[in-house]
């Protein structure tokens, strides 16, 4: 197989989440002396932000963040903060901005920061980026952090890969920095189950990207949510829009979305391992295997889980132990990344440069940022 720069980078992504527990740990008490400003008030809020990939990654943390630190924590994209900064940003409240963005380079992602200091007096910005060079790291804050993240986290492909997967592990760490050094066994955990998987190759995926499916769903619990929305645009940007994706949740499946289901669909199930959300994903499981014939269905799972009637169960598990779900989420991730591209690659695509017609970049481009004053308000108190 030709040499990509995608390949490479989803496999380098259990050493490079070893770099980013020792970039945290160097860093642990001048970030816990920052955040500590907007973590120990109940007049606080997070909001994690960004575009596309960037912003699912706050999809995928959002709820873990919450509940370890018990500030209030939500993702908005960088494009909503754009046009509505209003709807998004409460001056009333001490706002903690955590942007992430892999160039940083996005005019957004920039344009968000200015609309809601523009707000507020009460915004704080954590930066996390992966590209040193990148506008969001040159700008000035009154009150911020910048967290650049090892060089290779800067992907090189037109997907992000180790970039979203390294992003999501820093915001995981610093929601827990109280209880910091305990989480090394979970990264050693994930790295062996990332390993395990990359070490299979391609044949892995044979049956997957052989089938015949022109549509793909995923779905995915709670924080696997986020990684069901990043999968779905792994494989749509990979496969150059030739295989159209959709993503919900297992209970919201059941509420109109299931009717895309025929024997040309590729259904996803990103299972989690706490017992209590598994009873409702293998219902729907059950539920569809009962009622529609897609053309393959694919579950991935740290241990196998005890439904029938899929074609394929990838485990992740390495002998008995247990994951907490949030670095559970990096390595289902993974899974998703590694059949995009090999799909991508079984279509005839070039996974590094995808779009053949130019429709998307690396760096988005043609986005005009335009002034935005408060009295542009949409809405009037």
């Amino acid at each position: 197989m030709k040499s990509y720069f995608t390949i490479k980078e989803i496999r380098q992504q259990p050493e490079i989440w070893q770099e980013v527990f020792r970039l945290i740990e160097l860093q642990q008490f001048e970030i816990q002396s920052f955040l500590s400003r907007y973590l120990e008030s109940e007049n606080s809020e997070v909001i994690f932000t960004g575009a596309g990939s960037s912003f699912y990654i706050g999809e995928m943390v959002q709820g873990l963040f919450q509940y370890y630190t018990g500030i209030s924590s939500r993702a908005v994209s960088s494009t909503e903060i754009v046009t509505h900064p209003e709807l998004f940003i409460n001056p009333e409240k001490k706002t903690l901005l955590i942007s992430f963005a892999r160039s940083g380079n996005s005019p957004e992602s920039v344009a968000a920061i200015q609309n809601a200091e523009n707000i507020s007096s009460n915004v704080g910005n954590l930066i996390i980026c992966c590209n040193k060079d990148g506008k969001l790291m040159k700008m000035e804050f009154k009150n911020g952090y910048k967290l650049l993240l090892p060089k290779s986290t800067n992907d090189k492909g037109l997907a992000m890969t180790s970039s979203v997967t390294s992003m999501a592990l820093t915001a995981l760490l610093i929601g827990r920095l109280n209880s910091f050094f305990s989480l090394k066994t979970q990264i050693d955990l994930v790295s062996k189950y990332a390993g395990k998987i990359i070490s299979k190759g391609e044949h892995l995926f044979n049956k997957i990207i052989s089938s015949d499916f022109e549509r793909a769903v995923f779905l995915g619990s709670g924080p696997f949510l986020g990684v069901a929305r990043e999968a779905h645009l792994k494989l749509q940007e990979l496969t150059n829009g030739k295989i159209i994706c959709k993503f919900d949740s297992f209970l919201g499946f059941r509420h109109g979305p299931k009717a895309v289901v025929n024997d040309k669909t590729l259904l996803v199930y990103f299972f989690s391992n706490n017992k209590y959300v598994r009873q409702y994903e293998q219902d729907l499981v059950n539920s569809i295997r009962e009622s529609s014939k897609p053309a393959f269905s694919l579950g991935i799972s740290e241990n196998k889980p005890d439904v029938d009637g899929l074609d394929q169960i990838i485990t992740l598990a390495v002998d008995d132990n247990n994951l907490d779900e949030g670095f559970l989420m990096l390595s289902s991730l993974v899974v998703a990344q590694l059949l995009s591209f090999y799909k991508s690659v079984n279509e005839g695509f070039n996974p590094d440069t995808p779009s053949t017609n130019g429709a998307i970049h690396r760096v988005v481009q043609g986005v005009n940022i335009y002034e935005y004053e408060t009295n542009n308000m949409i809405l009037e108190k």
